[in-house]
């Protein structure tokens, strides 16, 4: 079965948001954290842009939560909107405290962690740079 993995985009802030993240969850990044500027064809770049990263991993558990800076240089946008979340399963109600604590700090709390009328636990956030998360424990799933 292929296994996917959210990937993430930022203007100027990936390697500061992916500290935060590993802050929270614990654990190294996956491999070094490769900026533009070692990428062929960037010798142009601004000193700023050359120092974006390209492209940076956080193991979560089984799973890859990765990331990369957009180059305004080479036309790209960011356009941060609701349609992408990050939806994480944690193993416990306790866990899923501690990351809903840890990662909505500092951010917007769009539905404060509780129980639901579905029977799950669950809240949702938008963290302090724009990523969208959905922490979700439900006792059934965790076993």
């Amino acid at each position: 079965m292929a296994k996917l993995n959210p990937y993430l985009n930022f203007d100027g802030k990936a390697e500061e948001a992916f500290n935060f993240y590993k802050s929270v969850f614990g654990g190294e990044f996956r491999g070094e954290v490769h900026k533009m500027g070692n990428a062929p064809g960037t010798e142009n770049l601004s000193d700023e842009e050359k120092n974006r990263v390209m492209h940076i991993a956080l193991p979560i558990g089984d799973d890859l939560l990765m990331a990369s800076d957009i180059v305004p240089s080479f036309g790209q946008n960011l356009n941060i909107g609701n349609n992408n979340y990050v939806s994480i399963f944690p193993e416990s109600k306790e866990e899923a405290d501690r990351l809903f604590k840890g990662l909505s700090e500092g951010g917007n709390i769009e539905m404060p962690i509780e129980d639901q009328f579905w029977g799950d636990y669950f809240g949702s956030f938008q963290d302090k740079y724009g990523v969208h998360w959905m922490v979700n424990y439900n006792e059934e799933y965790a076993k």
